[in-house]
């Protein structure tokens, strides 16, 4: 990697299936940044155990996550492409890092709150310490730059006050990461309440398009996709949501502005619309698809990029471990 490129940082975890408002907002951006930065790309399978997982669909979306990872461009000799769990300098960090992270910090975090509701029956301490690994993960690599949506704002702040908080008791430490924040994309909306973000984990299957769906599944989700009062096929969020998140879903699988997919669509009605968006996106993830499945039938490989990816994750991450238990006062060989 290159020390003159700024160091960039991203996770996500593999549970349930990624949505293609993960691609849009997350993977399909890390592909364009690992030509501008050295980026580290983590699947968070440690974080993924705050809310219970059948062990072994965990493992095996771990390697879905990878396929696709790779399928969609993410290239190994590019970037640091690993598993979470297979650096357990995630883990020791962590732990320092809780003695500078006070209750209250914690118990105002909005992701706490929320997974808190829906998973009343297991509010365990991984869940509300959940933005301390994340800031483990973060500093663990001196990471200049985090790509963020606005979901995950609160959490880069709260790395921030960590690492300026122990940077200001045993001197400078840490890189203090900035905010990437990705303007196209950033939210995608559930096609059928464009006002909540497309989830992996929506309750309503229709109105999430997964990156494993078929096309005529795609298609389907698109044709009852909710759209507005009028037939104007116009970008207007406040006013149309439901035409402009597909405008926006257009947009993003095809590089085109608002005026030329406004253009693509003058005087056409919203069923053409909605049938077009869907054959747009599922024509774009069919040769994904297609890539990711050709990968999962080479598990060696698969497992080779893991195990490059651990040993180089690991070297970092080590040094900066050192530098802080050191920092500390740790008694070290």
């Amino acid at each position: 990697m290159e020390n003159s490129r700024k160091k960039l940082y991203s996770a996500v975890q593999p549970t349930n299936n990624l949505t293609i408002g993960n691609y849009i907002g997350a993977i399909s951006q890390w592909v364009k940044l690992q030509d501008e930065y050295d980026c580290v790309f983590a699947i968070a399978n440690m974080h993924a155990i705050t809310v219970r997982q059948e062990p072994a669909n965990l493992r095996k979306r771990t390697l879905e996550l990878l396929a696709l990872y790779i399928a969609c461009g993410i290239d190994p000799k590019k970037c640091i492409l690993y598993l979470q769990s297979h650096v357990p300098c995630h883990a020791e960090l962590a732990w320092v890092l809780n003695t500078f992270t006070y209750v209250g910090e914690m118990e105002r975090m909005t992701q706490f709150k929320d997974k808190s509701a829906k998973h009343a029956d297991n509010i365990n301490m991984g869940l509300m310490d959940y933005p301390v690994l994340m800031a483990a993960d973060i500093l663990l690599y001196q990471s200049d730059v985090v790509p963020v949506g606005l979901d995950q704002r609160q959490h880069l702040e709260i790395t921030r006050d960590i690492a300026t908080r122990f940077n200001n008791i045993y001197s400078p430490t840490f890189t203090v990461p900035e905010g990437l924040f990705l303007k196209v994309g950033a939210k995608i909306g559930d096609l059928s309440d464009p006002s909540k973000k497309m989830s992996k984990s929506a309750e309503n299957v229709n109105g999430s398009v997964f990156m494993t769906d078929d096309r005529d599944t795609i298609i389907r989700k698109f044709k009852r996709a909710v759209t507005d009062s009028g037939n104007e096929v116009k970008y207007d969020p406040q006013n149309k949501p439901g035409v402009s998140n597909l405008i926006s879903i257009y947009m993003a699988f095809t590089g085109k502005t608002v005026e030329e997919a406004e253009a693509d669509f003058a005087g056409c009605g919203y069923g053409d619309f909605k049938l077009a968006v869907g054959e747009t996106v599922a024509d774009k993830l069919a040769p994904v698809q297609a890539e990711s499945e050709r990968l999962l039938a080479d598990k060696g490989y698969l497992e080779g990029v893991l195990k490059e990816g651990a040993e180089r994750a690991f070297g970092i991450a080590r040094k900066t471990l050192s530098k802080v238990y050191r920092k500390i006062g740790f008694y070290q060989l």
